[in-house]
C-alpha cells in the first residue's frame, strides 16, 4: 500500500485524527494556562492586578513569530480533525444503513463515544463564537481598547473578557462549550492511545487515568473563567 493510499483508508484516517488530537490537547496546556492569569485578579492574590498578568502574557504570546506561525498550524490542525472526523462518520453510517436488530444499549460503547460527531460539531460551534469574541478583534481588526505597562502596548483583552461575560447567555453557551470538551476529551484520550498501538494494560491505566483528570481538570479551569468574571470575582 502506498502511504498515500494509507492516509485515505479508514486506519490512516483515524491515525490523522489521533495525531491532530494530540496537537490540539497540547494547544489547549497552553491556552489554559495563559487564560488562568486572569485568576491573578482574584482578591486573595492582587486584587489590583486588573489583568495585567493576563495581559503582558497574551501580548508576549501574540508578538511572538514561533506563536503566530504555530497558530497557523493550529487553525489548520483543526480544519483536518474536523474533516476527518465527518469522513469517517459518513463512511461508517453509509456501512451501517440497516440498523441491528438487538440493540446493544450502553454495551456497545459509552454514550459520549456515540456522540463523538456531535459532541465535535458542538465544539465546533463554540469555538468560532470564540474566535469572533476575542482572536478577530484582537488579531485582525484591532478594535480592542489599548493598555500600557511600562514600555510595552498592548490590547486590553482582559476588559475585553470582562465585557464579553456580563451577559448570562453567552456564559451559559461557554460552560455548555466547556462541558462539550469535557466529554469530546474524555472519550478522544482513550480513541487517541487504542489508534496509536497502545495495548500494554499497565500503560493504557496510565493513559486513561490522566485523559480522566485533563478531562475534568482543563474544561473545570475553562468554565470557572466566565462564571469568575460574571459573578464578578474577576473584574
Amino acid at each position: 500500500m502506498k502511504w498515500t493510499e494509507f492516509f485515505t483508508s479508514s486506519v490512516g484516517k483515524k491515525l490523522v485524527m489521533a495525531l491532530t488530537g494530540l496537537f490540539l490537547i497540547s494547544f489547549l496546556v497552553v491556552h489554559v494556562g495563559l487564560n488562568s492569569c486572569i485568576f491573578n485578579d482574584l482578591e486573595w492574590f492582587d486584587p489590583n492586578d486588573n489583568g495585567r498578568m493576563f495581559n503582558k502574557a497574551a501580548h508576549f504570546m501574540g508578538s511572538s513569530v514561533v506563536i503566530r506561525i504555530m497558530e497557523i498550524g493550529l487553525f489548520v490542525g483543526i480544519l483536518i480533525h474536523a474533516i476527518q472526523a465527518y469522513v469517517l462518520y459518513v463512511q461508517n453510517t453509509s456501512k451501517r444503513k440497516i440498523g441491528y436488530k438487538v440493540k446493544m444499549g450502553t454495551k456497545g460503547s459509552t454514550w459520549y463515544s456515540k456522540s463523538m460527531t456531535l459532541l465535535g460539531t458542538l465544539l465546533l460551534l463554540f469555538l468560532i463564537m470564540h474566535i469572533s469574541h476575542f482572536w478577530v478583534p484582537s488579531r485582525v481588526t484591532g478594535t480592542l481598547d489599548p493598555v500600557q505597562y511600562g514600555d510595552t502596548h498592548t490590547h486590553d483583552l482582559f476588559a475585553r473578557m470582562v465585557a464579553v461575560f456580563q451577559n448570562p447567555w453567552i456564559v451559559a453557551l461557554y460552560v455548555a462549550g466547556c462541558i462539550s470538551l469535557g466529554w469530546h476529551l474524555l472519550h478522544g484520550f482513550q480513541a487517541t492511545f487504542r489508534t496509536l498501538g497502545v495495548s500494554n494494560k499497565k500503560y493504557l491505566v496510565m493513559a486513561n487515568s490522566a485523559g480522566l483528570i485533563f478531562s475534568i481538570l482543563v474544561p473545570v479551569l475553562f468554565a470557572l473563567m466566565p462564571i469568575s468574571i460574571y459573578l464578578g470575582w474577576i473584574g
